[in-house]
This record gives structure tokens, sequence and C-alpha cells, in this order.
């Protein structure tokens, strides 16, 4: 590995283009209407799905499992809970506040319910995500990684829940564009997008560990280096040595946390505990025990249900793998490393893994760039099908289990 891959300037298929939002926004046209097209067949065959079981796709959309209690956090605020017959108790304090946040606004200035305002706010947030996802392929690989990259993560198998009333789709837009600002030094606003994505998820600790350790490589490569005032920069835009850009860096090492620490300590103010939080999740059957819930459960499958699993396990593992022995950036492999690590290591409903894990964009880099290498025929051939597969699995989920 490279080990100035995090910090060089020009991307492998020649210079990184730094121009304006609204050019970005131009190169991105073909990667966005490919990720539209991809959810939207997912929809039509959600839609066609529901109606031949009797069930309503907007129900399943907005109104079943998470997307309720953010629907009545946005409502009627913190404070709900229920007790279980087994004595367990879900509070709606375990869901963070920025989407019922913004649900509450949305529904305040237009005519949409709560529900359809959650609705909206992943159906914008989703293409924001993948605007940065194309963004982040064309700087490492060129435009058609980009391309393939949104396209892939639009076509995950759980790809629908990033059109539902849920967090993901919200929570992964922040996380992206917090990431590509790392990778393009722009300190201050990937502290504030770092902040609001630690307002969404509780996983967005993995944003924060992003900007907090890559700056802290920065620091110490600028100062083994020899940087300081005047002197040259060590590496791509914004990486520089100069005291003026370390001050910028320090702002956005502090405004990062702020989000994920500040819910954090506001719950444990109202429980009368530090901990609450972790206790709220608990009460979820929610924690971190280093994976023993889940190979438990891969032991009880049994085979072949438990090797299919571990080989899922593998794959994803592998992928991380990959992506650091072929230079992955500094930024995405801690954040991409994070996400994974939190979601294989927590306790709780297995169901609710492969949607904590669909945030992990960067694990699917290597796929992208190995599928903009194809030629273009085999490429769109492959990603009709892998997107026809996912919007029949999407309305197939979502129409029996779904995801908890």
């Amino acid at each position: 590995m490279n080990d100035l891959a995090p910090f060089r300037g020009p991307g492998r298929n020649g210079p990184v283009r730094t121009d304006r939002p609204r050019s970005a926004l131009r190169r991105a046209a073909p990667a966005l209407l490919v990720y539209a097209a991809i959810r939207a067949l997912g929809l039509v065959v959600l839609a066609a799905w529901s109606a031949a079981h009797g069930k309503s796709w907007h129900t399943l959309l907005t109104a079943r499992w998470d997307s309720l209690w953010y629907t009545r956090v946005a409502e009627q605020g913190y404070g709900y809970s229920v007790q279980l017959a087994n004595g367990d108790v879900h509070a709606n304090l375990a869901f963070f506040p920025l989407l019922p946040w913004l649900e509450r606004g949305l529904s305040a200035v237009t005519s949409l319910s709560a529900a359809d305002a959650g609705l909206a706010v992943s159906w914008l947030a989703s293409p924001a995500a993948a605007w940065a996802l194309y963004l982040t392929g064309e700087r490492l690989h060129g435009p058609r990684a980009g391309v393939a990259l949104a396209a892939l993560w639009a076509a995950l198998p759980v790809g629908i829940v990033q059109s539902m009333a849920y967090s993901e789709s919200l929570f992964t837009a922040l996380a992206a564009w917090g990431v590509y600002c790392v990778l393009t030094g722009r300190w201050v606003t990937a502290g504030v997008l770092a902040s609001l994505a630690g307002l969404t998820r509780p996983v967005g600790a993995a944003v924060v560990a992003a900007v907090w350790i890559t700056a802290a490589v920065t620091l110490w490569r600028d100062r083994a280096t020899g940087g300081g005032p005047g002197a040259e920069p060590s590496g791509g835009p914004g990486f520089g040595a100069r005291p003026r850009r370390h001050r910028r860096m320090l702002l956005g090492v502090l405004l990062a946390p702020l989000g994920w620490c500040g819910y954090f300590l506001w719950v444990g103010v109202r429980e009368g505990g530090l901990t609450a939080y972790l206790d709220v999740q608990g009460g979820w059957g929610n924690g971190f025990d280093g994976g023993v819930a889940f190979a438990s459960f891969l032991w009880d499958l049994g085979f072949p249900a438990g090797l299919g699993l571990l080989a899922g396990v593998a794959l994803v593992v592998w992928l991380y793998v990959l992506g650091a022995r072929r230079g992955q950036p500094l930024p995405l492999l801690v954040y991409g490393g994070t996400v994974l690590l939190l979601a294989l290591t927590a306790k709780g409903y297995f169901g609710s893994k492969p949607r904590l894990m669909m945030p992990a964009y960067p694990l699917l880099l290597p796929l992208a760039a190995g599928l903009a290498r194809w030629r273009p025929a085999a490429a769109w051939t492959v990603t009709a099908l892998v997107s026809a597969g996912s919007a029949v699995y999407g309305a197939f989920w979502l129409n029996g289990s779904g995801p908890p």
C-alpha cells in the first residue's frame, strides 16, 4: 500500500477536478440518472408485488418498523416506550434526532404528514449520497468507476431501504460527503457533516473516526517531513503544513464529535446517568459484545445456512482487505472499517446487519473499479441483472419479514 495514498492530489486517471458544484453536478448527471433508474425499478416492482399480495407499497415504505418510531418522535417528541412481555423496554430514545427533526420541520412548512416527510427526506438524501459516491469513485478511479459505484450502491440487495422513511439514506449522504471533504482537505465542512451524521445514527462515530485519524496522521506526516510556515504542501489540496490549514483542521476535529456526543450526553442528563443511552440500547437487545452473539447465531443456524452466512461475512471482509491492499485512501478505510466492525461486533437481531452495513460504501470501490474496466456492453448487462435481482429481493423482503 502506498503510504501517501490518502493524500494524493491526482487521481489514477489524471488530475483530480476541484471545480465548482455546478460542474461537479453536471459530471455526476449520468451516475444520478443510473441511480434514479435503479431505484425507480425497485419501487415499480415493489408496487406490483404489494398489489398482488393485497398490501400497500406506501405503507411498507412509511409506516412499518423503525419508520413508525421516527414518526412518533417527530410528532410527539421523546419519552415514549413500550414494555414487552419478557420485561424488555423499547424506548424511542434509541433513535437519533436529526431525521425526526427534519420530518417535523418539513411537515410544518408543507402539507406532508410526518411519515411522508420522512419519505421525502430519504428520496432527496439518497441521490445526494449517490452524488458523493460518484465524486469519490471519479477521484480515485475515473468517471466510469464513479458511475459504477453509485449504481452498485443503488442495487444492493437491501437497496430498497434507501427509498424508505429510514435514516440510512440521510446518514450515508452526510457520511459520504463528510469523508469526501476529508479527502479533498475541506476540514471545517467535514467536521460539520460529521457532527450532523452523529445526530443521525449511532454509527456516526465512524465519520468522526475518519476525521480524527486522518487529521492525526496528516499532522504527524507534516511534522515528519519538516512541514512548517512557508513549507510546501506534503500532498494533495488541503493537506499542506501551513498554520492556517492546521487551524482549519483543528476546527474540523473539534466540530466532528459534537452531534454524536451531544445526543449521548443529552440522553444521559435526561435519564440520570452517563451510560443511559447504552442502557436504552440494551432494552432493545442491542450492544457490543465483540461478535459473540453473532457467532452464536451462526452456530445455531447449523449447516448449510450458517456456512452460507459465514461466507457472506468473509466476502465483505475480503472486500475491505482488497481495498486496503489496493491503496484505498485512509479516510475511506477508517470509515468503512469502523462501520463494518460496529455491524459485525454488535449483538442484536441478525436480520438488521445487512441494513447496518449498507452505509459502508467503500467496500464497493474495488468492485466499481473492476466493473469500470469491463467493456460497456458487459458492464451494463451485469448492472441490469444485479438491479433486477435487487428489485425482486427488495419487494419480497418488504412484503415478508422486512427490515427490523
